[in-house]
């Protein structure tokens, strides 16, 4: 069950963050949900609402969001939806967890969303570390001085309490962290 849950739940962000296909979606990133669970039932035909519904409540990083009849992702999109994200002015510091590659390169050039339309930073070392994980056994922390780029203009926005989001992270705010 729980490699279905996880199977769904990719199917389910790549449709609501990267290309929707045939599914109507509306500026803020909303499809009906009966629309997406009949989409997913064309890959996964024994899937249920009750297990879309699940995987929205219980995803530990809050991908997704339902409101009334509808369903979209938060956060990590790659085409363009309106998803009103409360902008964060309190928190000092960001991390960043990345592979040593990517590390290096970003302090070069700064923090950038790639393909993706924002960037994504962490709230504390621990979730940066598990993020890295994902694509190295040993991921690279950086730290982001969040509380000097907003200085200069950099707005920091709150997606979710595990997922911050950014457009652009300048090399001067950010550095390796140490343990």
């Amino acid at each position: 069950m729980e490699d279905l849950k996880m199977q769904v739940s990719k199917y389910l962000s790549y449709l609501l963050r990267h290309n929707p296909e045939d599914l109507t979606m509306d500026d803020r990133g909303f499809v009906e949900c009966n629309k997406v669970l009949a989409k997913v039932k064309r890959q996964f035909p024994n899937v249920e609402k009750s297990l879309l519904m699940k995987i929205v409540s219980e995803s530990e990083r809050k991908r997704f969001e339902v409101v009334g009849n509808k369903i979209r992702a938060l956060y990590g999109h790659t085409i363009a939806v309106q998803v009103d994200l409360r902008e964060n002015r309190v928190v000092s510091a960001l991390y960043h967890g990345t592979t040593p590659q990517a590390a290096e390169k970003i302090m070069e050039e700064g923090l950038r969303p790639m393909r993706r339309r924002w960037v994504h930073l962490s709230p504390t070392k621990e979730i940066a570390q598990e993020v890295g994980k994902r694509r190295t056994e040993n991921p690279v922390i950086l730290e982001i001085d969040a509380s000097e780029a907003r200085k200069v203009g950099i707005k920091f926005f709150q997606a979710t309490d595990k997922v911050y989001v950014c457009e652009h992270v300048p090399v001067k705010y950010i550095k390796i962290s140490r343990p």
